[in-house]
């Protein structure tokens, strides 16, 4: 049995949350904690994360530290968010944490944590065969997340989480209420969800958050409902104008709330209600899940050392979007990225790499053409600046970097110390980039013609060389040359000899 360990570094409070994963039963969460530490009220104000704020940070992880090495933890994951995304002194803070405690902390994209809370919302809800719009208001963003049957079509990060609301609002000349204030602030972003949601009918909204919660909570308890984990349009509206009529001190003495949320809770209501109004929504589900349980989740999975079939999933599906985005050639992106992983999982005693690696290998053979939407002309340049600027969901930012280095060197030049991009990766990610690229260049090699003459490769080891046969209805003449002029980089990088033939 192990256990582990996943923390989510908020803009207004952070999390950790503790399971056992046993292979009969699961995973079961063992412990939970909140501590409201904010670094989003420094970040949102000053761009910085003053010192007070840091050691409390440090404080809440050693605490976390005590609690990990009471439950026996053996493998931890911290993740921060937007709060930390934009304090300009984030790395710092980072780095003082790490040495103090041993945790790392991993800054995460609006994308990855959009991935994470899905992930987390799937586990919690059925959501196959539904077109399902996910909404998680946090303290410095708020992410909406459109899936159907379980992937994820498309997700949007907006700088309105509610401590970054009352930062910016509440040091405005006050003309007008704060909640009109926050309707306004959410106004001016309400295009974007509208132009995101075109004519799509939404069949189940999800809502996610501790604000959110604490919204199902009250509507139990105002309006004598028998749940929590659910709040209708209808009832939101009436939540909304009860809370703006109470100042903070209120709301915590008449209903119960902690400081931490009593401030941040109205404009998490005044942004939610906006997104159901826009979408037509009437009514949000709440799992009472988050980022950290969809974390754990992925740390647990990840346990397994294999790229789980869900996750290929997400990362196909979101690669196939980018590539009809910028109007790909499909069948040809198709055959190469099969082509690509048959060379990969036959020449494995070559490069020694991992299954996220082949995964790697298989997007960047998909989208390796995806720069010919800009130009033909140094195409793979082009394409490796698209891939650095649309986000694939499932990948992290590593991988995906990585995934747009294998596609800038899918022809032409190999990558050398002049490259400023290659350089700033790792010795190891070089060494994937080199080794991967190299793969794709000969599975590109065999659809040279792009008329699919080759449909299979054979590649294995025959005494002292290598040899590569190709399988296809004619002679693939045109494709053999090509193989012949790029085995030279392929003897080169894997250090053995190469002979080309046809099956």
């Amino acid at each position: 049995m192990q256990t582990l360990a996943a923390i989510d570094v908020g803009s207004n409070a952070m999390r950790l949350i503790v399971g056992r994963l046993d292979p009969e039963n699961g995973l079961k969460i063992v412990e939970n904690l909140r501590l409201p530490v904010r670094l989003g009220r420094d970040v949102f104000s000053k761009k910085l994360i003053g010192e007070e704020t840091i050691q409390l940070a440090i404080d809440a992880f050693s605490r976390f530290r005590k609690v990990a090495d009471d439950y026996e933890v053996g493998n931890i994951r911290a993740v921060a968010t937007s709060a930390m995304r934009d304090a300009q002194n984030g790395a710092t803070v980072v780095n003082r944490i790490a040495r103090k405690t041993g945790i790392k902390i991993e800054v995460i994209s609006g994308e990855e944590e959009a991935r994470l809370i899905h992930l987390a919302a799937a586990n919690a809800i059925n959501l196959k065969n539904k077109l399902v719009m996910l909404i998680d208001i946090g303290g410095g963003s708020v992410e909406v997340t459109f899936t159907r049957s379980g992937n994820i079509l498309s997700t949007e990060s907006y700088n309105m989480g509610t401590v970054r609301l009352l930062e910016k609002l509440n040091h405005k000349p006050a003309k007008l209420p704060f909640e009109e204030l926050v309707r306004e602030y959410a106004e001016a972003v309400r295009y974007r969800i509208k132009r995101e949601v075109k004519q799509k009918k939404v069949e189940l909204c999800i809502g996610t958050g501790g604000n959110i919660e604490e919204m199902g909570v009250l509507r139990k308890r105002l309006f004598k409902r028998e749940s929590d984990t659910a709040i209708t349009f209808e009832e939101l509206d009436k939540l909304t104008k009860l809370l703006s009529q109470m100042t903070v001190k209120e709301r915590m003495r008449k209903l119960k709330l902690k400081p931490d949320r009593a401030d941040v809770i109205l404009p998490a209501a005044v942004v939610l209600k906006m997104i159901l109004k826009e979408t037509k929504t009437d009514e949000v589900k709440i799992p009472n899940v988050g980022l950290k349980d969809g974390l754990l989740l992925d740390l647990a999975q990840s346990m397994n050392m294999v790229v789980l079939p869900a996750r290929q999933q997400q990362v196909w599906a979101s690669a196939l979007r980018l590539g009809e985005k910028y109007q790909f050639n499909r069948e040809h992106a198709n055959l190469v990225a099969a082509l690509a992983v048959r060379i990969f999982d036959q020449t494995y005693p070559l490069h020694n790499l991992e299954a996220d690696d082949r995964l790697m290998l298989e997007v960047a053979a998909l989208l390796h053409d995806i720069g010919h939407f800009i130009s033909s002309v140094d195409h793979e340049k082009h394409a490796c600046y698209i891939l650095q600027n649309n986000p694939l969901i499932g990948l992290t930012n590593r991988e995906q970097t990585i995934v747009a280095s294998i596609a800038r060197y899918h022809r032409k030049n190999m990558p050398t110390s002049q490259d400023d991009a290659f350089c700033l990766l790792s010795n190891k990610d070089r060494d994937i980039v080199l080794k991967l690229s190299v793969l794709l260049r000969l599975a590109d090699a065999m659809d040279v013609s792009h008329t699919r003459r080759v449909h299979d490769v054979v590649i294995r080891q025959k005494k002292n060389k290598w040899m590569l046969e190709l399988k296809g209805n004619d002679m693939p003449r045109l494709e053999t040359w090509a193989l012949e002029k790029r085995r030279a980089l392929f003897q080169e990088v894997f250090n053995v000899k190469l002979e080309i033939g046809n099956i």
